[in-house]
Formats: structure tokens, C-alpha cells, sequence
């Protein structure tokens, strides 16, 4: 019974010890931030706007992830996507929204009260430790210098009153470290965490967005699959009619010469079945189904003409659907490296991110960068099927490269 609790109380001293110093850090953050809240009213601020509020939101993310791993509860977050290439507007709704706010709260209350609780509570152990040793040295010190703790020891009779104070600072230390830490934890989670009137709101609005996207998405895929069959399949079996009735006129005049337009016939045959294989390969890739991601991936980044660097890891099973967007995703940023990069070498990473049950996609190529998302292009595609899954396209193409598209997948569906 001891030894649990003993362990318990350690980690909640451990988690107060992790808290001051994450918040002396804060602290500093928050000072910074007030030397640029005037660069942001006078002058060209709103240029950094973007990169400082998606550092607050690192470190709020941080602090998610450390009161998850203490309390295990869940620490809800939502955040809209920072454009590539915000506009002033945009860097105004940025600085000023809800979520921005919310976490300059925490920023302020994590770097002013935090230390000030946890220092008092770390204390508590070495008062009790001070306490119960003080009768050991306490007349090795100048008379005119006593030892002062709760009043100035000068006798043997304050010195063993002393071990009745530090057995009850040893005493309201085992009870008051842990109750501190998951006080202070559970505060902070509620800081950090969006109200559920709030998240509601967020997530009807997300689902409402990702209900379009997903419509557009398959509006778009249904328009492929016609322009394939038509321009493809269709006008193959168009030509097997055709030559299947002059191989009928001809059989009809002349049997000897009939078998060449059949052969023909035979060939347009052919090719028509490979192009509905290809076309149904498209709409879900066999390979998915006997491979999994992994095993189509590798076999995606094989075929390419670029040589390409595949690495994956903790990945397992995924829900079919979001395998599915996964292999088309890289298939599309393939492509579009092979066409346009220039490139001569690439890399795919595939990793899940277990702590926020998320499918992280990137691909990089060496190209001359410079490429921009088009309407109807190849980018705008991805970030469609992304944004069918609530997932996030983060597009970066310097000139002279690299390119990078990076997508991040929620997992939990």
C-alpha cells in the first residue's frame, strides 16, 4: 500500500518539478509576447504573426501532452489551418480568435501563477528535511546567528520541538504534493481545452466542411472516372464495333479476308479490358487489399522515375477509406514530381503519431521548386481528398526547391 502511494506521490513531485521550470519558460515567453503586441499595432509585425502564433501553439501542444500524461485525461484542442501565405485579414483573425486567446490565457497563467504554487509545494520536503535536522546542527552555528525556521532556535528544547514541525511538514507534504498536481492539472486542462459548447460548434462546423469536401472529392473522382472511360475504354469498344461490322461486310463478299479485321477486333478488345482494369484499379487498388499501405506504397514508389527513398513506421491498419486517400495522395505528389520537379531523387515518409491518433504523409523531392497549387491541378486535388477526412495540407515550394508536401490524417474515424 505504501509503495503505490510512494510512487505516486514521486510522479506528482516530478510533474510539479516539470511544471516550474515549463513555466519559467513561459514566462519568458509571455514577456516576449508583450514587447510584440506594439510591433503588431505599429509597424510590420504582422509580418511574424503567423510563425508566433504557431509556437504558442507548439508549446500549448506540449502542455496538452503533459497533462495527458499525467491525469490521462483527454485535453480536446481545434485549430484552424495557418495559410502558406496569410493575408492581412487573415493574419488578423489569426492574432485575434478564440483559440489565440485561449492560449495567451494559459501563457499567463502558467507563467505567473504556476511558479509561484509550485515552488510552495516543492518546498514543503525540504522544510520537513530542514526541520527534522536542525538538532543536529543547530548549536555548531554563532550564538548571534541562530537557526530560523517558524522562530530562531537557540535552546535543545526549540531544537526538539523541531522534529515535531518537520513531521508535520513531512506530514502535510504527503498530502499536499499530490492533491497540488492534479489540482493544477486539472486547471490547466481546463484551460487548454475548448468548452464543449465550443467544440460542438467547431466540430459541426468541421464536419459541415469536410461534408463538402468529400462531395467535391467525389464529384471529381466520379468526372475521372467519366473522362477515362469515355476517352479510354469507351472508344476502344467503339472501335471493336466498328471493326466486328466490317469484318462482317467482308465475311459476307470475301471470307478469306475477314480474319485480319477480327485479329484487330481481338486487339481493340484487348486494350479496352486493360483500360477498365486501370480504370477500376483507380477507383480502389487491388494491391491495398492484399498489401495493406505499406505493401502499396512500396510498390507506388518502385514504379517511379525518380529514384525514391520509402520509409514508414508504426503504421499497422488504417480504415480502408483512409488508406485508400493515403496511396492516392502520394500517387498524385508522385506524379506531379515526375512531371514538373525536375528532381532526382525524392522521399516519402508514413508514420502515425500514436499521441494524436494521426497519419502523417510527406513527400520531398530535390527539384527546382517554384510550383503552385492550381485550380483543378494536381495539389488541389490532394488538398480535397484531405480535407474529405478533415486532414491538413501543408505545401512548400521555395524557389530553387525542395518541395514539400506534408498532410496530416486523422486517425480515429
Amino acid at each position: 500500500m505504501i509503495k503505490p502511494r510512494f510512487r505516486r506521490w514521486l510522479r506528482a513531485y516530478g510533474y510539479l518539478v516539470g511544471e516550474l521550470f515549463t513555466s519559467i519558460i513561459s514566462m519568458g515567453m509571455f514577456m516576449v509576447s508583450a514587447l510584440l503586441i506594439p510591433l503588431f499595432l505599429f509597424s510590420g509585425g504582422w509580418l511574424i504573426a503567423p510563425r508566433a502564433v504557431a509556437g504558442l501553439r507548439w508549446w500549448a501542444a506540449l502542455a496538452r501532452r503533459r497533462t495527458f500524461s499525467y491525469t490521462a485525461a483527454p485535453v480536446t484542442e481545434s485549430y484552424a489551418p495557418i495559410p502558406n501565405n496569410p493575408s492581412f485579414e487573415e493574419r488578423l483573425r489569426l492574432v485575434f480568435s478564440r483559440s489565440t486567446g485561449r492560449d495567451l490565457l494559459w501563457l499567463v497563467a502558467h507563467g505567473l501563477g504556476m511558479p509561484i504554487v509550485a515552488l510552495l509545494c516543492i518546498g514543503f520536503p525540504f522544510g520537513a528535511l530542514n526541520s527534522l535536522l536542525i538538532p543536529t546542527y543547530w548549536y555548531l552555528l554563532p550564538v548571534d546567528q541562530p537557526v530560523v525556521s517558524l522562530y530562531p532556535v537557540t535552546s535543545w528544547g526549540g531544537a526538539w520541538w523541531m522534529l515535531l514541525i518537520g513531521a508535520g511538514y513531512a506530514v502535510i507534504s504527503w498530502w499536499l504534493i499530490p492533491g497540488a498536481a492534479a489540482g493544477l492539472a486539472w486547471v490547466q486542462g481546463k484551460m487548454l481545452s475548448l468548452p464543449a459548447s465550443s467544440y460542438l460548434a467547431e466540430r459541426v462546423t468541421a464536419l459541415t466542411a469536410s461534408r463538402a469536401a468529400a462531395l467535391d472529392a467525389h464529384s471529381a473522382e466520379l468526372k475521372r472516372i467519366e473522362r477515362d472511360l469515355h476517352d479510354g475504354a469507351q472508344n476502344r469498344l467503339v472501335g471493336v464495333v466498328m471493326m466486328l461490322g466490317l469484318a462482317e461486310r467482308t465475311l459476307e463478299k470475301s471470307p478469306d479476308d475477314a480474319l485480319p479485321h477480327v485479329r484487330r477486333a481481338q486487339q481493340a478488345a484487348t486494350e479496352a479490358l486493360a483500360g477498365l482494369r486501370t480504370a477500376v484499379h483507380d477507383i480502389h487498388p487491388p494491391i491495398l487489399e492484399e498489401l495493406g499501405l505499406e505493401g502499396a506504397l512500396s510498390a507506388l514508389t518502385g514504379r517511379s522515375a525518380i529514384p525514391c527513398n520509402l520509409m514508414v513506421s508504426d503504421l499497422h491498419r488504417v480504415p480502408a477509406a483512409l488508406e485508400s486517400a493515403s496511396y492516392f495522395i502520394v500517387a498524385e505528389a508522385l506524379t506531379n514530381a515526375n512531371k514538373y520537379s525536375s528532381a532526382t531523387r525524392m522521399s516519402v515518409v508514413v508514420k502515425r503519431d500514436p499521441s494524436a491518433d494521426r497519419l502523417l504523409i510527406s513527400v520531398e523531392d530535390n527539384g527546382h521548386g517554384g510550383a503552385v497549387e492550381r485550380p483543378g491541378g494536381g495539389l488541389a486535388g490532394i488538398r480535397r481528398r484531405a480535407a474529405a477526412f478533415e486532414g491538413v495540407l501543408d505545401f512548400q515550394s521555395p524557389a530553387n526547391g525542395p518541395t514539400t508536401v506534408k498532410v496530416e490524417l486523422p486517425c480515429g474515424l
